[in-house]
């Protein structure tokens, strides 16, 4: 399970054209490797979220890479953080998964949520259901994902997705089939899903809410007569760790300021709203940071490096901030 998981969310580099562009990505991931990282995981977006860029920023898909990563690298799990349910056949993705699987020798995940980026739906011709239908649609695929890798050839008929006598060989080298990672932050839907589907679950909220969360989870948990531990908490964050405290915070302004927003500048509520997701610091806050959120009570953290994260040695650094702290 994730105690140390790096995301890969962005793939437009300084002075990287783009058939340099995996040779770099594949470099970052052999850096947290080496550097104790357990998982490593991309972003499984079509277009770059508004946060992170514009629409058109380079974007690789999801799964092809990941399989590319699985030949550069030997111990770190895979996955997406997280694939939206609306974007292939859950039949189909579960046939995706199974084959990074194999060709990983069992190292691979499938995380999953309920989609939500319209804009890259819209795009690319994707059906982009209402909220309640896309909740609808991850429960059935959940339901016929676990089937499929546990290679029980399903027959289901649901409201949106059907399968028959469905066959998926060769069988996943992972016993029981890849685990699967639910991430979002809805507390009457999506965490009662992690707490019947999920062996690991990635929370995307605040920092200041994961108490909450955590405590919605447990409810749900002992709703169906199951022990929260055996699910792998982890949350999600936007690490910036520098030398100093000067320098980290000189980092999280130029990656503030390059999305059009100046941290000098933003009143109280808004400062509370981004710092809520950002852990900044030199190595030793930035560790101490970490130690508050493990110490709320998550197993690990999976973060992501948008202002150095193309670098190997910054993510190598950061990385090793992070598994200290965890330990």
């Amino acid at each position: 399970m994730i105690k140390v998981g790096l995301q890969i969310p962005n793939f437009t580099y300084p002075d990287t054209p783009p058939h340099q562009l995996f040779e770099r990505v594949a470099a970052v991931a052999v850096a947290a490797e080496d550097a104790g990282a357990d998982t490593v995981m991309v972003m499984d977006h079509f277009y770059q979220l508004p946060l992170l860029g514009p629409p058109d920023n380079e974007m690789f898909e999801a799964y092809t890479l990941l399989g590319a990563i699985a030949a550069r690298t030997k111990t770190v799990k895979l996955g997406t953080l997280v694939t939206g349910v609306t974007y292939r056949n859950p039949a189909i993705l579960a046939k995706i998964v199974t084959t990074l699987d194999v060709i990983s020798s069992g190292r691979a995940f499938l995380g999953i949520g309920a989609a939500w980026f319209d804009v890259e739906h819209e795009g690319l011709g994707v059906d982009f259901p209402p909220v309640k239908e896309r909740f609808e649609r991850l429960e059935e695929a959940l339901h016929i994902c676990r089937a499929m890798f546990r290679g029980e050839r399903p027959t289901f008929e649901g409201k949106h997705y059907s399968v028959k006598d469905a066959i998926n060989v060769p069988a996943p080298i992972t016993p029981g089939g890849p685990p699967i990672m639910i991430g979002g932050q809805g507390e009457k839907k999506t965490l009662r899903l992690m707490a019947e589907h999920a062996e690991m679950a990635n929370f995307t909220s605040p920092f200041d809410e994961l108490p909450r969360k955590l405590e919605v989870l447990q409810g749900h948990c002992e709703a169906v007569g199951r022990d929260m531990a055996t699910i792998n908490k982890t949350s999600l964050c936007t690490v910036l760790i520098a030398p100093s405290m000067e320098e980290a915070e000189g980092l999280r302004n130029d990656f503030l300021r390059a999305r059009g927003m100046d941290w000098d500048t933003l009143d109280d509520a808004m400062r509370s709203l981004v710092a809520g997701r950002l852990l900044v610091g030199d190595p030793d806050s930035a560790g101490e940071q970490v130690q508050r959120l493990i110490g709320l009570g998550l197993d690990g953290l999976t973060f992501n490096l948008p202002a150095n994260g193309h670098d190997p040695d910054a993510v190598a650094h950061t990385v090793g901030v992070i598994k200290k702290a965890v330990g």
